[in-house]
């Protein structure tokens, strides 16, 4: 697929899809909503240490080489701390914190930003990477990097960059976080030209030492973005074709708890606090969630 027209594809797409999976979907009110000073929102990432939320905005183009792209900083409580806190990067999309340096997946690069400094200090060229989509990192430090266009999921261990899983078993990866020895993997679904899917995409992991793929849901649940666990052995996955969040439990069963959300992406979740953070790039927004009242 030309990733030229994957991004355009995509955002034309959002809000047409019917609903890819069924079931009580619950009513809540956002905790705060920031619309301000973002451009393609898509991705946050909760700080424990700096107990800020980093949003990489993509800029002027999912697939801009033109360093439009950038990171706001905001507070768990819904204000802007730094609306542009670190510019110049190409299309950012998924990002990770690992020791005071933030990993953010650029097109075919990985970027590392040192935090205390907010300067680059690492770029990492991914060989035939075309369009990086996540990041997610083992207790080691091992950063992994997807890419939903090839089929691929690189790794990189602070010296040199390789594949560490691709072909059709990946199924289009698009979210990725590690959750202890595993790596979890939601699914796009393989697309057709106009980005469709006649499967879409399902919930798996692979385990970090053997690869071995290992399915959390049995069936597919929709075209899949964010994934974060839930802090109860499940996880939070996020549609943003059908513009619904779903809750995954222990056993693998997909709930959808929110709707509404056209252009949901990959997503933050505290789960001390239940507060659920999702950059929605069709209407350059950021919204949380208190997770605690929805039942």
């Amino acid at each position: 697929m030309n990733s030229r027209f994957l991004f355009p594809a995509l955002l034309f797409l959002v809000g047409s899809s019917g609903e890819l999976f069924g079931g009580d979907v619950a009513k809540v009110a956002p905790e705060w909503r920031l619309t301000d000073g973002f451009q393609l929102p898509e991705s946050a990432l909760y700080d424990a240490k700096t107990k800020k939320v980093y949003v990489s905005n993509m800029g002027t183009a999912p697939d801009a080489r033109d360093g439009s792209g950038f990171i706001t900083v905001v507070t768990v409580d819904g204000k802007i701390d730094a609306a542009k806190w670190l510019t110049g990067l190409n299309a950012p999309k998924g990002i990770r914190i690992f020791e005071d340096t933030l990993w953010v997946a650029c097109l075919d690069e990985l970027v590392g930003i040192d935090v205390p400094t907010a300067k680059v200090t690492k770029r990492v060229k991914l060989d035939g990477a075309k369009f990086l989509s996540d990041v997610a990192i083992a207790r080691d430090g091992t950063v992994y990097v997807s890419d939903l266009v090839q089929s691929r999921i690189y790794s990189y261990d602070g010296s040199a960059a390789k594949v560490f899983a691709e072909g059709e078993e990946v199924e289009w990866p698009n979210g990725l976080v590690v959750d202890e020895d595993r790596l979890v993997v939601a699914a796009w679904g393989k697309p057709e030209p106009d980005f469709t899917t006649k499967v879409p995409g399902r919930l798996f992991a692979f385990d970090l030492a053997t690869k071995k793929k290992t399915l959390i849901t049995q069936k597919p649940i929709g075209n899949l973005n964010g994934v974060e666990a839930d802090g109860m052995g499940g996880y939070i996955v996020t549609d943003p074709i059908a513009g619904k969040v779903f809750r995954v439990d222990k056993e693998g069963m997909p709930r959808a708890i929110v709707e509404g959300l056209k252009g949901a992406a990959d997503i933050a979740y505290i789960p001390a606090t239940t507060l659920l953070i999702v950059p929605r790039i069709k209407d350059n927004s950021v919204t949380a969630y208190d997770l605690s009242k929805i039942r």
